[in-house]
């Protein structure tokens, strides 16, 4: 899988891309993940990429020339499956979304700032726009990486246990249940029996209950998508 990322400020992204999960997924080659600043494919001459809006309300936009020459050079060495957007008025990131996301080959994620961008931009080059919150952010680097981290660790491979993911939190609309580790007790905290068991069908029993239950308390809402 491929991962292209346009943003303004890419040393906003060096750290979160370069350290655990994901870097050892690219150090596999399971996956390219590959960082463009945007003020590389201006013309102007002091590299702004930004003007004032028509109309004249506050704040700047990014400008329509710079990112089509973008995406457009990116487009001309390859296929994209998709070209995202990070905004707060998308389509709310989740799960079964990451899950989706993460059977393609290549995507190009844009990241948003100042104002906003040129809205020519969403009609005519964006196929996908995605939200990770109800709330407004700096900038989209944030988001990009938040939906490359959840895409990447669902990669085959990239997981030590591959089973690991299948188990975390939201899969099939449910919470992960709780997890323990040793000792198995601790100021007179005792881990629940049943896992001390080695009985692997009662185990999966109390752990699906547990799930249920979590999610029936802490979020109902997600029992009605079931």
């Amino acid at each position: 899988m491929r991962i292209d990322i346009i943003t303004v400020l890419p040393e906003m992204l060096q750290s979160p891309l370069g350290c655990s999960i994901i870097k050892r997924a690219c150090d596999k080659g399971l996956v390219e993940i590959h960082v463009h600043n945007l003020r590389d494919y201006t013309l102007n001459k002091h590299r702004k990429v930004d003007d004032y809006p028509f109309g004249g309300e506050a704040g700047m936009v990014m400008q329509i020339e710079p990112i089509d020459r973008a995406i457009s050079a990116l487009k001309a060495e390859r296929d994209y499956d998709e070209v995202i957007f990070t905004s707060p008025d998308g389509e709310q990131f989740d799960q079964p979304m990451a899950n989706s996301l993460s059977l393609l080959n290549n995507i190009i994620i844009l990241c948003g700032h100042y104002k906003g961008i040129d809205y020519r931009i969403r009609e005519h080059l964006i196929t996908r726009e995605i939200s990770i919150g109800d709330y407004v952010l700096t900038g989209g680097e944030i988001p990009a990486v938040v939906i490359t981290d959840a895409v990447v660790r669902l990669i085959p491979g990239v997981l030590g246990d591959e089973q690991s993911a299948l188990s975390d939190s939201y899969q099939d609309n449910l919470l992960a249940p709780p997890v323990y580790s040793r000792p198995a007790s601790y100021k007179g905290w005792d881990v629940p029996p049943i896992l001390l068991s080695g009985h692997e069908a009662k185990i999966a029993e109390w752990r699906y209950e547990q799930a249920l239950e979590r999610t029936r308390r802490l979020r109902p809402d997600l029992l009605d998508r079931k």
